[in-house]
C-alpha cells in the first residue's frame, strides 16, 4: 500500500545534509516525529491513523488553551478600536489602503451597534525550539491558506471524513448562543445560513492557493445565494470580503438587522493588497499582518509569540521615522534573551526595564563589541521587507550573501517590516504548521470570550525548501486525553494562589508517566521513578505518592491516577542484583589522586588559550595575553599521545587506535575579530574532535563517553553581564572542562582491559569534543552528529596517517560529560542525569542510576574497611596540594528529562545529539550557575570538590561500561 499522510512525511527524514549550524546563529526547526538517527515516534504518530498528529494533554492544557485566550484579547482589543474608528494596534494605514475586507464605507461609518466581533479566525501555529531548548507552540501569524479553507477543513478528520453533523451543528448553535444570545438551539429557525467564498481570494494577488473550501455536505440546506431574498436571516455566516458581498447584505448589516459571522474587520489581515504582493516573494507573508496587532510573549506557558513589526535606519538625509499608523507597530529595539542568561532563574518572561538593543544591530552587527560573549547576530532568524514590500531578507533560508546585502541595505537607511521568525517544526523535509481557528467574541460588556468547544481545524505540511501553498499535505489534529494525563492537569495545575508545589507535583506525575510508556508496559524500577521526581532528599517515593491526594484540588478526583502510577512501579529491587564492572578501580585513593593530577595538569599546565575563537585580536585582549598562540592544537596533541601510549601499555595497538575528525569552522556571519575562526578560513588551521575506538564483539554498535575540551572565556575579566568589554582570556577550566576530560582519560585502560578480555559486547568510543564554548558554540558535537547523519564517520590517525572508517557502526547510546567535580554549596551531593528523546535514551538514564545505585550501595562498606575515621572532604585551600582522603560520599542522580525545568542538556553538547536523534544522556553536577568558578577567573583548582568528582567521575565510567556489555533492551528499565 503507498504511503499516506504522515507516512509520507517520515519517509525522508534527513537533515540538510547533516550540516547544523550553531543555535546561537539560527535556531533551527524541532525535528519531530523523526529524526535523522531515530526512529517513528509513536508518541506523536499512531500507525493505524495516518492522517492523525497527537496532541497532548499537557500542550493543550498549559499552552494552546491559554494561548488562545491570550491572542484573543489583543486581537479583539485591536479590531474593537477599528470598529469604533479609533487608532487600532497594529493596523496602519497600508493595511488599510484597497483592502476589500474594511472598505471606506467601513471606515467612514464604523461598526453597527448590534457588532459582536465574533472571530472565526484560523490561526497558524507550529512547535519552535527557543533558546533554553523548549519546544514550544508558536503564534506564525493568520493562516496562509486563507481564512475560508482553514476554517472548513477543521470540519473534516481526514481526507474523505467529515465531522459528524450533530457535532458540527451544535457548535454552530453554542457559538449564536454564546456571542448573540440566540436562546434556540435550531439553526435553521434562528436564521442562520452560509454564504460560500466567491473564489476571489481576499488579498490577491500572492501564490496560487485553493481558493475555495468544500463544505460539509450537512451545509448545504443552509446555504443562502446572492439574489435571494434576506427575509428570516438573521446570521449569515461568510468569509467573504465585505466590499464583495451583494448590496442586500451589505446593507441588512448597516442597518442592524442582519450579523455577519465573521465580523468583517476580523478578514482584513488577509485582505491587504501589500502584503499580498509581498506573497509573491515571501509565500507565507500573509501570516503576518496578525502578528503586528500581538505582543511578544517569551513566556513558557501560553503561546509563544516572536516579535514583528517595522523598524527605521536614520538616513544621512534626515528621513524621520515612519508613523505608527502608517505601518502599524514601530518596534525599534529587541530584547535578546539567550539560553545562558535565565538557567535556573525562572525568568520565563522577558525582563522590564531590561536593556534592548536597536533591532538592526541586533540582527547583523557582528562586529566584537556588539557580540560581546554570548550575542551573536539573528539575521538568521527574521525575515525582512522593504518600506513598498519588497522581500530583503528571508533569514531561514539566507546563505552569507544574501546577509551581507541584507545588512548593507539597512545601513543605507530607511523604514523595514520584519517579524522574527523560528522555524516551524519540520518532520522529514517538510515543515508543518496548525490551522486553528480562534473562535471569540466580545461579550455586551465588552469583554473577550471564547467559544467552547470549537473545530480543532487541520494541518499542513509543505516542502520546506520549495513550499507550495496550494498542494499542502494535510493531517488532523488528535487531543489525546488519557485518563491519567487528564486527571494530571486538572487536578494538580498550578491555581491562582498556590504554591509552587501544584506545578512540581503535575511535572513529577507526567515524568513517571511518560517513562511508563516509554518503557513499553513493563513496570518502573521504583528506585529509578524515585530518581525521576523532584522532590525534597528526605522525601520518599511512597510518602510522596501518600500525598499526593491532599494537594490536588479535589482529593477524590485523583485516586485513579495515583492507583495508575503504583500500578505503573514493580516490587523494590535487590540492591545486590547486579555487581559492578569498574569500581575496584575507581573506588580506590590511587584513582582520586590520579583524577586530580590529571586536571591540574589540564587546567594549570603549558595549555592557556583554550578557546577555539583564541587568540582575540582587539587591543585589550591582546595586551593580556600571556603569549598569543592557540592552545588547542597542543591541547589536541598531547591528548592524543596519552591515548596512544594508553593504548601500547593495554596490549592493544593492533585493535584500538586513537586519531582525530578534523573540520573547519564554517559561519554564517563574518567574526574575523576572532584569531581561531580568520585561520579556519584562510586554511592556516583546523578543528578537530579527537576519538579512540576501543573494540567489542559487536563492530556494529558503539557506547560513547564524550566531554569537551575547549574553555570559556573568563566573564568576570571581560566585564559580562555589564559590558564593559575587557579582554577575552581563555578560563583554566579546571571544572569546565577538564574534571570530564581527566575522567575520559582514566576510563580509557578501564574500558581497553574490558576489551582485552572479552567483556565489552560492543565498541566503546571516547570522543574528546572541542568547540562547545561560545562564540563556536557546540561546534565539534554538530560536525560529529553531521558525520553521524550522514554515515560518512572517518578517522584519521597519526600512527601511519591511516584514515579508519566508522561509517558503519550505530552508535546506541552516547554520553556527554560536562562540569562534574564541583558539589553545589546550595545543595550538596547532588549529580543530573538529563537523557534525551526517547526510550534509548532513557534505558542510558537508567544503566547511569544502576552505577550510582552501587556506588551508595557499597560506600558504606568501602569506608568502613578503608577510610575508617575520616571525614567529609574538603577543597584544598591553595589548589596545589591533593585534598587528604575523605569518605566516599553517597551521591543523588536525580534524572531530569527534558520535560524537567532543570535540566540543562539544552546547553550543552548533548542537546546536538539528541536533536539528530542519537541517544544521549547528560552527566553533569547540580549546576549552579551564579557560583565563582563558572566561566570566570576561579574556574581553578580551588573549586574542584575531590571526593565528589571522583565519585562522578567513577559513577559515569560504570555507566558506560554496564551500557556497552549488556544488550541494548531499550524499554526494560
Amino acid at each position: 500500500m503507498p504511503a499516506r499522510g504522515w507516512q509520507r512525511l517520515v519517509s525522508d527524514s534527513g537533515l540538510d545534509g547533516g550540516w547544523m549550524p550553531a543555535y546561537s546563529e539560527f535556531m533551527p526547526a524541532p525535528r519531530l516525529g523523526v529524526r535523522p538517527c531515530g526512529d517513528v515516534d509513536p508518541r506523536l504518530f499512531a500507525a493505524g491513523d495516518p492522517w492523525g498528529w497527537r496532541v497532548t494533554e499537557y500542550e493543550e492544557a498549559l499552552e494552546l488553551r491559554p494561548g488562545m485566550a491570550q491572542v484573543a484579547a489583543q486581537v479583539l482589543h485591536a479590531l474593537g478600536r477599528l470598529g469604533a474608528g479609533e487608532p487600532a494596534p497594529g493596523i496602519g494605514q497600508r493595511q488599510l489602503e484597497g483592502n476589500p475586507c474594511w472598505p471606506e464605507e467601513l471606515r467612514r461609518r464604523g461598526a453597527p451597534p448590534h457588532e459582536r466581533c465574533v472571530l472565526l479566525l484560523p490561526l497558524a501555529l507550529a512547535r519552535t525550539q527557543d533558546d533554553m531548548g523548549r519546544i514550544r507552540w508558536t503564534l506564525f501569524g493568520a493562516s496562509e491558506q486563507g481564512p475560508e479553507r482553514a476554517f472548513w477543513r477543521g470540519f473534516w478528520t481526514a481526507p474523505e471524513r467529515e465531522l459528524d453533523e450533530a457535532l458540527g451543528l451544535a457548535f454552530f448553535a453554542r457559538l449564536l448562543a454564546a456571542a448573540c444570545g440566540e436562546t434556540t438551539t435550531d439553526l435553521r429557525r434562528a436564521g442562520w445560513r452560509l454564504l460560500a467564498g466567491d473564489g476571489s481570494g481576499a488579498g490577491e494577488p500572492g501564490p496560487r492557493l485553493r481558493r475555495t473550501a468544500s463544505l460539509p455536505s450537512w451545509t448545504e440546506p443552509f446555504l443562502w445565494q446572492p439574489g435571494r431574498s434576506l427575509r428570516g436571516v438573521r446570521y449569515l455566516l461568510t468569509f467573504r470580503p465585505f466590499a464583495r458581498l451583494p448590496a442586500a447584505v451589505r446593507g441588512a448589516y448597516l442597518a442592524g438587522d442582519l450579523h455577519l459571522l465573521p465580523f468583517p474587520g476580523s478578514l482584513l489581515y488577509w485582505g491587504a493588497p501589500a502584503y499580498a504582493e509581498l506573497a509573491r516573494e515571501l509565500p507565507f507573508a500573509r501570516q503576518i499582518p496578525l502578528l503586528h496587532s500581538i505582543e511578544r510573549h517569551e513566556g513558557p506557558h501560553g503561546l509563544r509569540v516572536p516579535q514583528s513589526g517595522w523598524m527605521h535606519e536614520p538616513r544621512s538625509s534626515g528621513e524621520g521615522a515612519p508613523e505608527a499608523s502608517l505601518h502599524g507597530e514601530v518596534r525599534n529595539t529587541y530584547q535578546r534573551t539567550h539560553r545562558w542568561a535565565r538557567v535556573h532563574r525562572h525568568e520565563d518572561q522577558l525582563v522590564v526595564g531590561a536593556r534592548e538593543d536597536r533591532v538592526a544591530r541586533v540582527l547583523f552587527s557582528a562586529a566584537a563589541d556588539d557580540v560581546g560573549l554570548y550575542d551573536k547576530p539573528m539575521a538568521r532568524n527574521a525575515q525582512i521587507w522593504t518600506r513598498d514590500f519588497h522581500l530583503l531578507l528571508d533569514g531561514p533560508r539566507a546563505g552569507r550573501e544574501e546577509i551581507v546585502r541584507a545588512g548593507e541595505r539597512l545601513a543605507e537607511g530607511g523604514s523595514f517590516g520584519y517579524r522574527f521568525l523560528y522555524p516551524a517544526m519540520r518532520v522529514g523535509r517538510h515543515e508543518v504548521y496548525w490551522h486553528r481557528p480562534l473562535v471569540a467574541h466580545r461579550t455586551a460588556a465588552g469583554e473577550p470570550a471564547l467559544v467552547a468547544d470549537p473545530p480543532l481545524g487541520y494541518l499542513t505540511a509543505y516542502d520546506a525548501e520549495r513550499p507550495d501553498l496550494s498542494r499542502p499535505l494535510e493531517l488532523w489534529p488528535r487531543l489525546l486525553a488519557r485518563p491519567p494525563h487528564v486527571t494530571a492537569v486538572e487536578q494538580l495545575r498550578q491555581v491562582e494562589g498556590a504554591g509552587p508545589g501544584y506545578r512540581r507535583d503535575l511535572v513529577n506525575v507526567r515524568k513517571l508517566l511518560d517513562a511508563a510508556e516509554l518503557a513499553g508496559g513493563r513496570p518502573l524500577d521504583p528506585g529509578f521513578a524515585r530518581a525521576l521526581l523532584t522532590l525534597p532528599r528526605e522525601e520518599s517515593l511512597a510518602d510522596w505518592l501518600a500525598g499526593l491526594a491532599g494537594r490536588a484540588e479535589e482529593p477524590a478526583a485523583v485516586a485513579p491516577l495515583v492507583a495508575a502510577l503504583r500500578a505503573a512501579l514493580a516490587p523494590a529491587a535487590d540492591p545486590g542484583e547486579a555487581e559492578p564492572l569498574t569500581f575496584e578501580r575507581t573506588a580506590v585513593r590511587s584513582f582520586e589522586t590520579a583524577y586530580w593530577r590529571t586536571i591540574s595538569g589540564l587546567a594549570t599546565g603549558r595549555f592557556v588559550n583554550k578557546d577555539n575563537a583564541d587568540c582575540v585580536l582587539d587591543r585589550a585582549t591582546q595586551r593580556r595575553l600571556a603569549h598569543r598562540g592557540r592552545d588547542l592544537e597542543r591541547l589536541g596533541d598531547f591528548l592524543l599521545g596519552y591515548h596512544e601510549r594508553t593504548i601500547a601499555r593495554a596490549g592493544m595497538e593492533r585493535r584500538a587506535f586513537a586519531g582525530s575528525l578534523p573540520f573547519r569552522w564554517r559561519t554564517d556571519f563574518d567574526f574575523s575579530w576572532s584569531g581561531g575562526w580568520s585561520r579556519n578560513q584562510t586554511g592556516a588551521a583546523e578543528e578537530r574532535d579527537l576519538i579512540v575506538v576501543i573494540p567489542g564483539r559487536d563492530r556494529s554498535r558503539a557506547v560513547v563517553m564524550a566531554d569537551h575540551y575547549d574553555t570559556a572565556y573568563m566573564e568576570d575579566v571581560f566585564g559580562y553581564p555589564k559590558r564593559k568589554q575587557g579582554p577575552r582570556l581563555a578560563a583554566a577550566g579546571a571544572d569546565d572542562n577538564h574534571s570530564a576530560t581527566a575522567a575520559l582519560m582514566l576510563g580509557a585502560p578501564i574500558f581497553l582491559d574490558l576489551a582485552r578480555v572479552g567483556r565489552l559486547a560492543c565498541d566503546v568510543w571516547l570522543v574528546h569534543l572541542t568547540g562547545e564554548e561560545f562564540p563556536s558554540d557546540c561546534l565539534g558535537a554538530r560536525h560529529l552528529a553531521g558525520c553521524l547523519m550522514r554515515r560518512e564517520l572517518a578517522v584519521e590517525t597519526r600512527r601511519g596517517r591511516r584514515r579508519r572508517d566508522l561509517s558503519g557502526a550505530r552508535v546506541q547510546g552516547l554520553y556527554v560529560l560536562d562540569m562534574v567535580a564541583h558539589n553545589n554549596d546550595k545543595r550538596r551531593d547532588v549529580f543530573q542525569i538529563c537523557p534525551g528523546s526517547g526510550p534509548e535514551s532513557l534505558w542510558l538514564a537508567y544503566q547511569a542510576h544502576v552505577a550510582n545505585r552501587l556506588w551508595n550501595d557499597r560506600a558504606p562498606e568501602w569506608n568502613r574497611r578503608h577510610r575508617r575515621g575520616r571525614r567529609r572532604g574538603v577543597r584544598s585551600a591553595d589548589g596545589r596540594t591533593v585534598p587528604g582522603i575523605a569518605l566516599h560520599p553517597r551521591l543523588l542522580g536525580e534524572v531530569r528529562p527534558a520535560i524537567d525545568p532543570r535540566s540543562t542538556l539544552y546547553n550543552t553538547d548533548g542537546q546536538i545529539f539528541s536533536d539528530a536523534g542519537v541517544p544521549a544522556v547528560l552527566l553533569m553536577e547540580n549546576y549552579d550557575i551564579d557560583r565563582h568558578g563558572y566561566h570566570d577567573s576561579h574556574d581553578t583548582m580551588e573549586n574542584i570538590d575531590l571526593d565528589y568528582g571522583s565519585a562522578v567521575a567513577a559513577i559515569a565510567i560504570e555507566a558506560v561500561a554496564r551500557a556497552a556489555t549488556e544488550e541494548p533492551r531499550w524499554c526494560a528499565f
